[in-house]
């Protein structure tokens, strides 16, 4: 059990903590709470570093999915070669908890940000961070104290983050080598745009073009004598593909260890959706008097809504619509000719996985119907 801190002292997770390792505990755990089948999330780490063993491939798990230092590090002894996180505050948490292997994935501007990453670099043994612009080379320069890692963000087409085109991607290069205290491994290239497009054709195809424009920036890199060792990029939808083009060394894939609606309803049967439903929400009925519908205790503040809505997985209620019903609630219609009674266990997938999960301070791990130890969501928040 991670240090829960002043947590232990809320009823509602001393009463879980009483909880574990008794028979059928799973069914009395204080609702809505995040759950996760720790078997089913290992097997997952497993199949995904099996994947890309295969594949030739380093392995990255990006912990923007679960936000928690124990999950990281469980997939560091399962192979990961150290995790993602896409925020500062996020790779603050990890290392505060024991996590050494942390690539920040999103760049960062400004010298407060450049002093903050230079501190994990100086703390970590293996710190990476990602750079679009020659600014943000000389701010890290500025502020280390010890030689920083750091990688050059190229755009796939997405827009939101990266050098837009090989010019932009030569001058960063320029101010990188700049900088004596500035070691430049490679590049990242993350196409968030693609991991949640129906059907692995269109995936392939989107991957081969985004890989078009990866290649004509390497080849500008290197033949203007940058050293690449590492080419970072891929997550859940696109590693089929990813791995196919075989331009990639490492992949960042963070939801494959739970998944989620969103990510069911684009993948399918696709391989990238071969994945166990380990991360579930359960919720309780806690009103039952209305004819066609009942009300769970899991509403806006227990899910994300920026996806689709969540998925009921209790088995009587698989097929019933469900909706929000405000801040607290959820309503769930009932099915058809079988009862739905107050203080009855409903169990959702979420349908956006990384948002779901910064809604909760802890996760409950559970094997079979017992529940086996709670740990903290340490970067829960941790958006600076």
């Amino acid at each position: 059990m991670s240090d829960l801190g002043p947590l232990v002292d809320k009823p509602h997770v001393a009463a879980a903590l009483a909880l574990i390792g008794q028979p059928g505990s799973r069914d009395a755990i204080p609702t809505p709470a995040a759950v996760l089948d720790i078997d089913a999330f290992d097997r997952n780490v497993a199949r995904m570093a099996t994947r890309a063993t295969s594949a030739g491939l380093a392995l990255r798990p990006h912990s923007k999915s679960h936000k928690c230092a124990t999950l990281a590090l469980r997939q560091i002894a399962a192979g990961a070669v150290g995790i993602c996180c896409a925020k500062l505050a996020e790779a603050e948490a990890m290392a505060a908890a024991g996590v050494g292997a942390i690539l920040v994935t999103s760049p960062v501007a400004g010298p407060l940000q450049a002093a903050r990453a230079a501190a994990l670099s100086a703390a970590l043994p293996d710190f990476r961070i990602v750079v679009d612009h020659p600014d943000a080379a000389t701010e890290l320069g500025a502020a280390a104290t010890s030689p920083i890692q750091v990688l050059i963000d190229i755009d796939p087409g997405m827009g939101r983050t990266g050098v837009h085109d090989t010019a932009q991607a030569l001058a960063v290069a320029r101010a990188i080598a700049a900088q004596p205290m500035l070691k430049l491994l490679g590049v990242q290239c993350y196409g968030g745009h693609w991991q949640h497009m129906e059907g692995a054709n269109a995936r392939a195809a989107a991957v081969a073009d985004g890989m078009v424009r990866l290649n004509a920036t390497l080849a500008a890199l290197r033949e203007a004598g940058a050293m690449i060792s590492v080419v970072t990029g891929g997550g859940t939808g696109s590693f089929e593909a990813d791995a196919a083009q075989g331009v990639l060394t490492e992949v960042q894939p963070g939801s494959f260890a739970f998944m989620d609606r969103e990510y069911r309803d684009a993948l399918q049967a696709d391989p990238d959706g071969a994945f166990e439903q380990s991360l579930t929400i359960a919720t309780t009925v806690i009103s039952a008097n209305h004819p066609k519908w009942v009300t769970v205790d899991g509403g806006l503040k227990a899910f994300s809504t920026d996806g689709p809505t969540p998925q009921p997985l209790t088995p009587k209620v698989a097929n019933c619509a469900f909706r929000f019903f405000g801040d607290e609630h959820g309503m769930l219609a009932r099915p058809d000719g079988q009862p739905l009674l107050r203080g009855e266990r409903v169990v959702f997938a979420p349908g956006h996985i990384d948002p779901t999960l910064d809604r909760y301070d802890l996760l409950h791990l559970v094997q079979g119907d017992a529940l086996v130890d709670i740990v903290r969501i340490e970067a829960r928040g941790a958006s600076q």
